[in-house]
């Protein structure tokens, strides 16, 4: 059994905040909450948790980071592990160096707007985070900011 939210008991601005202040940092406008992305957010991150609660990324329209952690994971929690991967990315190469950086670079992309977050609690007391992000971002060959 896992715990279903209508929308996530975050507030908007606990994942407003930290996107925020990651896209300010490299000169980016600020990210809007998107009540429709919430709800897209929200219903895939119960579906994740109702299932085998692992990650995997759905085949929408959307940007889309996700982040599981034991326990009831903070939004502050879920953006900070996305924006650990910038140490990774190299702006001049416009490659990750080391392991992966797309978390990251959807955190900044310059092009996304509107953000929807929603986290699912799965039976294993795991928290399943999925956030979206409109216009979608990480095209190849683009640099995020």
């Amino acid at each position: 059994m896992f715990r279903k939210y209508p929308q996530s008991h975050d507030s908007p601005n606990s994942y407003l905040r930290p996107h925020n202040v990651a896209r300010a940092l490299v000169r980016v406008k600020p990210l809007r909450w998107d009540l429709g992305l919430a709800t897209v957010a929200q219903d895939y991150a119960n579906q994740l948790a109702a299932g085998p609660c692992s990650l995997e990324h759905s085949s929408g329209p959307y940007g889309e980071n996700l982040a599981m952690g034991s326990g009831d994971m903070s939004a502050a929690q879920a953006v900070a592990m996305w924006m650990d991967e910038k140490s990774y990315y190299d702006y001049y190469s416009n490659s990750c160096h080391g392991s992966a950086c797309g978390h990251y670079t959807q955190v900044v992309w310059r092009g996304s707007a509107r953000l929807g977050c929603g986290k699912g609690m799965c039976a294993n007391g795991a928290s399943i985070i999925v956030c979206n992000y409109d216009p979608a971002g990480n095209y190849i060959g683009t640099k995020p900011y």
